[in-house]
């Protein structure tokens, strides 16, 4: 009798130990999915727009960082107006753009923030003589 038991606590335990591996495995799907997902609008995994760059002789693992660099440094501004975030700050703290995705080889997507208010824009980019030129698309601020 006793082996029996030991049997039957065996199999409840591989049973469920079966379903935990079912759904770690969808689990790993699904985040499979949306990774692929956030990868859709992303420079570095648009083999058109960096092949674009790199017919003019430029290497993504440099340019990528370079670009983000240079919108993140228009935060060291002086005075209340932002040069690119169309928005005075309404705490008295400065606005900033907090994050940046290169959508493409024309567009970036950034948020910004003053710590109370939120928005996002949309911001063309393009290399001209060697310097990088932004401009704004559109953008919203949240509330």
């Amino acid at each position: 009798m006793n082996s029996k038991h030991i049997i039957e606590d065996y199999d409840k335990k591989f049973s469920k130990a079966e379903e935990r591996e079912v759904s770690y495995k969808d689990s790993i799907k699904s985040l499979t999915d949306d990774n692929f997902e956030l990868k859709r609008f992303s420079l570095e995994f648009n083999d058109d727009a960096m092949s674009y760059f790199e017919d003019q002789g430029y290497k993504i693992s440099e340019l990528v960082p370079l670009i983000k660099d240079e919108l993140y440094s228009l935060n060291d501004y002086e005075g209340d107006d932002h040069p690119l975030v169309p928005y005075a700050s309404m705490t008295g703290n400065k606005m900033l753009i907090n994050s940046v995705r290169l959508l493409n080889h024309k567009w970036i997507i950034a948020d910004f923030s003053d710590g109370k208010y939120w928005g996002e824009m949309l911001v063309n980019y393009e290399i001209v003589d060697q310097k990088l030129k932004f401009q704004l698309l559109d953008y919203l601020l949240y509330h």
